[in-house]
């Protein structure tokens, strides 16, 4: 049976996202959560229905699994990139990083390994769909960068400068600074600061401090990069 399209009472202009996985179950959770989030979305059990889909529809995303019978998320995605630049959001079980290169190199504008914490895959989704140079009809003007206090952090270019003057960070801090820049404010839990990686969130506090080191004045009383108790982290945006 094939899979609904799910729709609520949402503006035209919300963004129209195809949901694309062959597990009914992670299928239907993933386009509910979705439509929570203020996202139109259409689900197709598998590459050929999304192409049925696709026909008829226009889609803003898309949101991929890689391993599916007969026609995979990489082959739908090469297929793809043939007439359209559409941004791609896979998803996989498999976590080799040859997976991911190769995903990227189709053409997949973000890869994120299963299993995900739901609101690390609305960061990410939102973030492809801000570089989208199609974007949604009515969606607002990408973030280019954000400013706290004396400090810039340019989001594109992961750049970090205080007064202009650059600061050097590494890519975990990179990685961290967008996450948290694209929140615009909100808390972000641990485990979507920590990208789902267990290494990283076991080290996550460290790498926090250091971070803290660059960025406050005080890192014992931070002022912008501040704890959120029994959630996370959050940057304060001027």
């Amino acid at each position: 049976m094939s899979a609904p399209a799910l729709r609520a009472e949402l503006p035209d202009h919300a963004p129209h996202i195809l949901v694309v996985d062959d597990d009914r179950r992670l299928r239907d959770l993933l386009s509910r959560f979705l439509l929570e989030q203020g996202f139109r979305v259409t689900a197709a059990a598998s590459a050929a229905e999304a192409r049925a889909k696709g026909a008829s529809l226009v889609f803003d995303a898309l949101v991929l699994d890689v391993m599916m019978p007969g026609e995979t998320g990489f082959d739908y995605a090469r297929q793809i990139r043939l007439t359209s630049q559409v941004p791609i959001l896979m998803l996989t079980a498999r976590s080799n990083p040859n997976d991911r290169v190769t995903g990227l190199e189709i053409g997949a504008d973000d890869y994120l390994p299963k299993p995900f914490e739901p609101r690390e895959l609305i960061l990410r989704l939102n973030n492809i769909l801000r570089r989208s140079t199609r974007g949604p009809a009515g969606a607002a003007a990408p973030l280019d960068a954000v400013r706290f206090g004396p400090f810039t952090f340019r989001i594109e270019r992961g750049e970090l400068a205080r007064d202009e003057e650059g600061i050097r960070i590494n890519e975990r801090e990179r990685e961290m600074l967008t996450i948290l820049a694209l929140a615009k404010g909100s808390p972000i839990g641990r485990e979507v600061l920590a990208c789902g990686n267990a290494a990283n969130e076991r080290t996550l506090d460290v790498q926090v401090n250091r971070l803290r080191r660059k960025v406050e004045d005080d890192p014992a009383n931070p002022r912008y990069l501040q704890t959120v108790r029994g959630v996370g982290y959050r940057l304060v945006l001027d």
